[in-house]
């Protein structure tokens, strides 16, 4: 009984201390060459990190909808421009102070999730994901065409005005880095509520079969929608963070490109597993950024251009690594480590399986039947 109660706690303790050991990185002066351009207390460092925890964030608010319900979305990246453009708009136009304009970007996100995700769900499948494309590119050509309002191809910048002086700066990376940890706990926090929630059981058993879940006269329409605009919310969260950050935003914060690059996180990380939405956005953002320098230094410039000319391209470099890990590691990560676990806790049971969310699902259904 100890054992099976210390085994559920394992994974929040361990994610206890991984958060506190972050929370004191900027305090640390620690280096890893190759990963990051200097000590973890300089900004550079800093900054990198911080951005790491923003895709992070935003790899878990889709993984929410991809893994949690099944629903592939090419339009995910509007709910985070959503909230970067809804916070500038609104500290510009409006001249309100950070936290009410974040609740205001906030609540901006919301709706859109609402209306958007409720028309794209009258369809399902491939017709559902090139719905979510369409709003995706409705929203990057109202972003790129309102020079007043947007900044159009420039992007728009950050109105410091109403933002805290201890956010804004490069002085100030190092509240920018507790800002974005934060924000990427909440959100994994949110995704764990509804994952562990009936909300998220429903999703889930519907996402293994719809039809069996609406004769067990459940409604999993509602629950898909709801899963939906929560992975909008936590989406938009991530684009504040991002605005805050970056002090500014670009239109290719709501484009479909943004989305694809969302997808290759999580399915590299492992589609459904929260850790592995987090790892890989991190693993993800330090390639992106890490092999832009690569491609720069002396040693690939020399090599002959039959080897020069794709070492010099980070996404030819980023394309072969995703295709490595989709051959190889077709669960990703996490899915490939979690299979390799199950293997041995199968072999050690006697090959006893768990049931699947639909099941479970079942399960608890039948308990409250007979609940007094």
């Amino acid at each position: 009984m100890r054992t099976t109660r210390f085994s559920r706690l394992l994974p929040f303790i361990v994610g206890a201390v991984l958060v506190v050991v972050l929370a004191l990185l900027p305090m640390l002066n620690l280096s890893i060459p190759g990963v990051l351009p200097g000590p973890t207390y300089t900004p550079g460092s800093l900054a990198l990190m911080s951005l790491c925890m923003v895709f992070a964030a935003l790899a878990l608010s889709y993984n929410l909808m991809l893994g949690t319900a099944g629903m592939l979305s090419f339009g995910h990246a509007l709910y985070f421009g959503a909230g970067a453009y809804g916070l500038g708009i609104v500290l510009e136009a409006a001249q309100l102070p950070l936290v009410p304009g974040v609740f205001a970007a906030l609540l901006g996100g919301i709706v859109i999730a609402v209306v958007t995700g409720a028309v794209a769900m009258r369809v399902n499948g491939i017709p559902f994901a090139m719905v979510t494309l369409a709003f995706a590119q409705a929203g990057s050509v109202l972003v790129r065409r309102n020079q007043a309002i947007t900044g159009g191809e420039e992007g728009l910048g950050l109105n410091t005005d109403g933002v805290p002086d201890w956010l804004v700066g490069v002085v100030n990376t190092r509240n920018l880095y507790w800002v974005s940890l934060a924000v990427v706990v909440i959100v994994y926090l949110i995704v764990l509520w509804v994952d562990r929630s009936r909300l998220g059981h429903l999703a889930a058993a519907a996402r293994e079969n719809d039809l069996r879940v609406r004769v067990l006269g459940l409604h999993p329409a509602r629950a898909k929608l709801l899963v939906f605009v929560i992975a909008g919310l936590c989406a938009s969260l991530a684009g504040i963070a991002y605005l805050l950050l970056q002090s500014g935003t670009q239109p290719s914060a709501v484009g479909a490109d943004l989305t694809i690059t969302v997808l290759v996180m999580v399915v590299l990380g492992g589609v459904g597993f929260r850790w592995g939405a987090v790892l890989g956005g991190v693993l993800y953002t330090i390639l992106d950024q890490r092999l832009t320098v690569l491609a720069r230094a002396d040693g690939i410039q020399q090599l002959p251009d039959v080897l020069r000319v794709p070492l010099s391209e980070p996404l030819f470099i980023l394309g072969v690594l995703f295709i490595l890990v989709v051959m190889f590691l077709p669960g990703g990560i996490a899915g490939t480590v979690d299979s390799w676990m199950r293997r041995r806790r199968g072999a050690r049971d006697g090959g006893v399986q768990e049931g699947g969310a639909l099941d479970a699902l079942e399960q608890q259904i039948d308990r409250q039947a007979v609940a007094p």
